[in-house]
């Protein structure tokens, strides 16, 4: 089981977020020739066309998640009629992201407004959701390989094209526009044939009202909690657009979450990894098992990032070889610390959706959301944007642990999960990696192999409890 879940996470972390991570790899070599302009528009750009990416498949996943485990004889039957409905779906929605894009380039990139719109909705009317189908199969068939060889061949091509087209031809911000265009068009590629053909699911148009209307029936509540992601990852840089902080700014805001978007990918990883494992235990009524599962991936995730942040400075002057940029790494600690939400969020998410209770998702994750932006409205006109990485450490912290003390959760629950005791730990590490990033590296490399020990240990002792189970 643990070998398993964090095998699936190491391959499942490519796959999804494959151009953030080759992207991340190739920084050593592309920051040089980048500036802050670059990365503000793009953050700027991502900010914007992430408000409505939440509208790209309309909560549907679920459904395709829950189908497979409650229907297994009849899925691909579901799936092929909600196929059809998010192909034609995603012309209406390709033009609502172009008509976006269009009104919001910054007057820096005016130039490439066109190019930059084209780029953003060409993946989506060509491919609309295969990937999202197909990638979904293989991962609820615990098919990890079909994953992995695509993001190796991806991830590769991703690199090669970022450093093509930044440090080679010197395009800036368009060579990340570029790049995310010709890799995501190649991996819709990758996935279409053997959805459509070997694995036999292609679309019906044809499909039957009453199904997708009841589709989105459990779907569409799960709309707010999907968008919450944005509020909390990319509102933050939108907000200090329409506040008029510079471009420059913005950019430094977004180089400190370089780690952080490692961390999300991680994040999505483990998601994507104990999923099915959790809803397999949650079916066979072991919730114990689950739990503890879930305690594992909580702990991995404090190692990850405590010794990661306790090293950000050392980190952020190998990968952004502009001095300027390299000293936002104190910010790094905070953004990359919140992420340890994660985990704990997913044991209480996980089983309100097996359940389909639906309805109290929004309340938790667009809650989390609101915090933020509310929080961002009325201290970055006070404090300067630096205060936007502590605002979103608070939502997430709300985001990850509001949802155990929720009435519907305490009636389907029967495992303690010591919500405060996570909570109060994730803060303590926190404050401690803000101060440990500026020790000589002889202490950070004590206090590194004592967290490293304790981790292992604390695993080893739990993995044991499951099974015992």
């Amino acid at each position: 089981m643990l070998k398993k879940l964090f095998s699936h996470t190491a391959i499942y972390g490519l796959a999804p977020q494959i151009t953030k991570i080759a992207s991340f790899l190739a920084l050593p070599i592309i920051t040089k020739d980048l500036t802050e302009i670059d990365y503000g528009v793009s953050g700027i750009m991502g900010a914007y066309t992430a408000a409505i990416s939440v509208l790209a498949t309309l909560g549907l996943r679920l459904v395709l998640v829950n189908s497979f485990f409650k229907s297994p004889g009849q899925f691909k039957w579901a799936w092929r009629q909600i196929y059809g409905f998010l192909n034609l779906w995603n012309f209406v929605y390709a033009f609502l992201l172009g008509f976006l894009i269009y009104l919001v380039v910054p007057d820096v990139a005016i130039e490439n407004r066109w190019t930059i719109l084209l780029l953003n909705i060409g993946p989506l009317v060509f491919f609309g959701q295969t990937k999202t189908i197909c990638s979904t199969y293989y991962q609820l068939k615990q098919k990890p390989a079909q994953i992995a060889i695509r993001s190796a061949i991806f991830g590769i091509l991703a690199v090669g094209l970022n450093i093509l087209f930044i440090s080679y031809y010197k395009m800036g911000y368009m060579g990340w526009f570029w790049s995310s265009f010709i890799v995501g068009m190649l991996f819709n590629l990758s996935y279409f044939y053997p959805l459509n053909y070997i694995l036999d699911l292609k679309p019906i148009y044809n499909f039957k009202r009453r199904l997708i209307k009841n589709s989105l029936k459990v779907s569409l509540p799960m709309v707010p909690h999907y968008y919450s992601s944005y509020l909390l990852d990319n509102s933050d840089k939108m907000i200090m657009d329409l506040m008029s902080v510079n471009t420059g700014a913005v950019g430094k805001y977004n180089v400190a979450y370089t780690v952080g978007k490692f961390m999300n990918s991680l994040g999505v990883a483990g998601g994507l990894a104990i999923g099915p494992l959790v809803t397999k235990m949650y079916k066979d009524n072991n919730e114990e098992a689950a739990k503890n599962l879930i305690f594992i991936l909580q702990i991995s995730f404090f190692l990850i990032t405590f010794g990661l942040c306790i090293w950000m400075k050392e980190v952020f002057v190998f990968l952004i070889r502009n001095d300027n940029l390299a000293q936002m790494y104190y910010l790094g600690v905070i953004i990359v610390m919140a992420y340890n939400y994660r985990p704990m969020y997913l044991g209480f998410s996980t089983k309100i959706m097996f359940w389909e209770k639906t309805n109290v998702m929004w309340k938790v994750t667009l809650g989390a959301g609101l915090i933020n932006v509310i929080l961002n409205l009325i201290l970055i006109p006070f404090f300067g944007f630096e205060v936007a990485a502590i605002t979103t450490f608070v939502a997430y912290m709300f985001m990850g642990y509001a949802g155990y003390y929720f009435k519907v959760f305490k009636e389907i629950n029967t495992a303690n999960y010591y919500p405060f005791l996570w909570i109060a730990i994730t803060i303590i590490l926190t404050v401690l990696a803000y101060y440990t990033v500026e020790l000589p590296i002889p202490y950070k490399v004590g206090i590194t192999l004592i967290a490293v020990f304790f981790a292992i240990l604390s695993i080893f002792k739990i993995n044991k409890l499951i099974h015992e189970v």
